[in-house]
């Protein structure tokens, strides 16, 4: 029996891990560790832990890193306790393997802790780029340290051994976002409406917008550009998801408030789940920000996605993803170019570059097969230049 710690620190994170865990606690030859960090633990982010339970999925600890504000500071101060009480339930739970997704910072802890433990680490979402947060270097940093990697595609495996990880190592499953979206029923414009307590229109945006975390500032002068573009849209709907707790959130969160307050065709969400957001997702005419999800998941729904700055930048897009620069006259003409595409259907030939259904299952079953013995043990990977 191996004994397998899974980490999740956010919702969107836990969306994608999800079939994969209840996959790993079905099956006998594995022991199941769930922790859960980060936002799912946070009020202001809507408690999202109870998602979890409410999946029928057993959490075995939670990390509670108690980040008072969106301050560098305080998200600084909380890597130091994720450090410290990963190594105490590490020390106590004993993993054979821990298994990590992503680039937040609430995971990277994880990983350094492991890697004192000499447990080996198999890392999902390794190989992108998002040169605009934070989270292009902390996603590199857990690929260093990890030992076994989950990638989407041939281009994300070739930069994972660019960087001297073996090439045996690196399994090319495509993404879990595609499986994520074929497995959901998703909910009927009526159901939808009653959940929600909102009017589904005609014309219909999601809007998430997260902080740039390697732009000084840059949040609120952003953001108001975004919410002086959609104050031109008529009879539009407008549903907002709120931003991950990076530096600025606080900013994003206080804006968009605001704006619900003084525009009745908007509303706003702490959290909406998985189900309740792609089925908003299939009812709109497109999903405009600067989330993951608008890149990896949406495309597999047939919605275009205006992607806005430079927090996505580098990372591999289809041609339903219509980037734009953070100014209210771009974002106009992003939003009708989508919108085009929307009307004449041109949405249903694009192709997904994250693959097709099925990485889920391949990463469980390459998961069951792994050899454990000296895995810590690594060489780098030399490339011939020549």
């Amino acid at each position: 029996m191996k004994k397998i710690s899974i980490i999740t620190g956010s919702r969107s994170e836990y969306g994608l891990l999800k079939n994969l865990i209840k996959l790993i606690e079905k099956d006998r030859t594995f022991k199941l560790q769930l922790i859960v960090t980060g936002m799912h633990l946070s009020k202001q982010h809507g408690f999202t832990y109870k998602e979890i339970i409410s999946d029928g999925i057993k959490i075995r600890n939670k990390i509670n890193l108690k980040i008072k504000n969106d301050s560098k500071f305080e998200i600084s101060k909380s890597i130091g306790k994720g450090i410290d009480s990963f190594t105490k339930i590490f020390n106590f739970n004993k993993p054979d393997l821990v298994l990590l997704l992503g680039d937040r910072h609430e995971i990277l802890p994880a990983a350094l802790v492991a890697l004192i433990y000499n447990i080996p680490v198999a890392h999902i979402g390794g190989g992108e780029l998002t040169e605009g947060a934070i989270d292009d270097s902390i996603r590199h940093s857990i690929t260093k340290l990890s030992h076994f990697h989950f990638v989407a595609n041939n281009i994300y495996k070739k930069r994972i051994i660019q960087m001297g990880e073996s090439p045996k190592n690196i399994f090319v499953t495509g993404g879990l976002g595609v499986d994520k979206i074929k497995n959901l029923k998703l909910l009927s414009k009526k159901e939808l409406e009653k959940k929600i307590k909102f009017k589904i229109k005609k014309r219909n945006l999601i809007v998430t917008f997260h902080p740039v975390t390697l732009e000084k500032k840059s949040s609120k002068t952003y953001f108001r550009q975004i919410l002086e573009a959609l104050k031109k849209l008529k009879d539009t709907s407008i549903i907002f998801t709120m931003p991950n707790n990076d530096p600025e959130y606080s900013v994003i969160f206080k804006m968009v408030k605001k704006f619900v307050k003084e525009n009745k065709n908007s509303v706003y969400f702490l959290n909406l789940g998985h189900l309740k957001y792609f089925s908003c997702v299939k009812y709109s005419k497109l999903v405009l920000g600067n989330s993951s999800s608008g890149i990896l998941e949406v495309p597999n729904l047939k919605v275009p996605t205006v992607n806005i700055g430079n927090r996505q930048k580098g990372r591999i897009k289809g041609k339903s993803v219509i980037d734009c620069k953070p100014e209210r006259t771009a974002i106009l003409n992003a939003i009708k170019k989508a919108e085009l595409f929307y009307s004449k259907r041109q949405t249903k030939s694009f192709k997904n570059p994250y693959g097709k259904q099925g990485a889920t299952r391949k990463i469980y079953k390459i998961l069951k097969n792994l050899n454990l013995k000296n895995a810590v043990q690594k060489k780098f990977f030399d490339i011939n230049f020549k």
